[in-house]
């Protein structure tokens, strides 16, 4: 969805967003979760996008920034703006803003040719030493030579960021060579698996390249051509 408005919009237009997010859920029958709902309940009483996130504590709401890394790894100032945006709109918690924020610049660097470890280190020391966001780094970085799983189940296997972000970082940085290795023991760790493996795909993705994805899991993608052809829509229009 946030792929196909990126396209509609020629960039990122939370208001555009907005419209395709709640029509979304006008014919949904799957789960709900607490900052789905809270937000449908903002919105419905009148709240326009910039005042419709929950409080929810969850990674989730920076979780889903790929397509905006992927439409803005030219310009990192509106990188920036648009991930704490589309965040916001659902989980306006400054913590997990602040997630979006640390992991657009993360795979930023990487794009430009940092390794993920260091880009996390550079991450952390330039701009969230002092922050709960530098503590949670440091734990994770620690942590990458411990077993993936009892190092989750030590930190939390759930969504709420002080949980999953230290968690994300120990992946990225115990599996900086090996995306598949690095979601498949991410799943295995069990919990929330699906927001951390959002980031890691991500930065990995950023760091080793479309051909360290398995083909088969891609071969089994329902949408996998709609999405390469929105992905090759984006690349003509702005990063040829």
């Amino acid at each position: 969805m946030l792929l196909e408005s990126i396209v509609e919009s020629s960039g990122f237009d939370v208001d555009e967003f907005a419209l395709r997010w709640r029509e979304l859920f006008k014919t949904y029958n799957g789960y709900v979760d607490k900052a789905t709902g809270a937000t449908l309940a903002n919105f419905a009483s009148g709240k326009n996008p910039k005042e419709s996130g929950s409080s929810s504590s969850d990674l989730a709401g920076a979780a889903r920034i790929a397509p905006l890394v992927y439409r803005y790894r030219n310009d990192l100032g509106e990188l920036l703006a648009s991930v704490k945006t589309q965040t916001a709109m659902t989980h306006n918690n400054p913590s997990v803003i602040d997630a979006s924020d640390f992991f657009a610049r993360v795979t930023w660097k990487v794009l430009e040719g940092e390794t993920p470890l260091s880009a996390i280190r550079d991450v952390r020391e330039e701009r969230f030493s002092q922050s709960l966001l530098g503590q949670w780094t440091a734990k994770g970085v620690e942590s990458a030579r411990g077993d993936t799983r009892s190092v989750i189940l030590k930190f939390g296997q759930t969504c709420h960021i002080e949980h999953a972000f230290p968690s994300v970082v120990h992946l990225i940085g115990k599996y900086e060579g090996n995306l598949s290795e690095a979601l498949v023991e991410n799943v295995m760790a069990g919990g929330d698996s699906a927001a951390r493996g959002l980031v890691v795909g991500m930065v990995l993705g950023a760091h080793l390249g479309f051909g360290a994805i398995p083909v088969e899991w891609l071969s089994g993608l329902k949408r996998y051509q709609h999405i390469v052809d929105l992905l090759e829509r984006i690349r003509k229009a702005h990063n040829p």
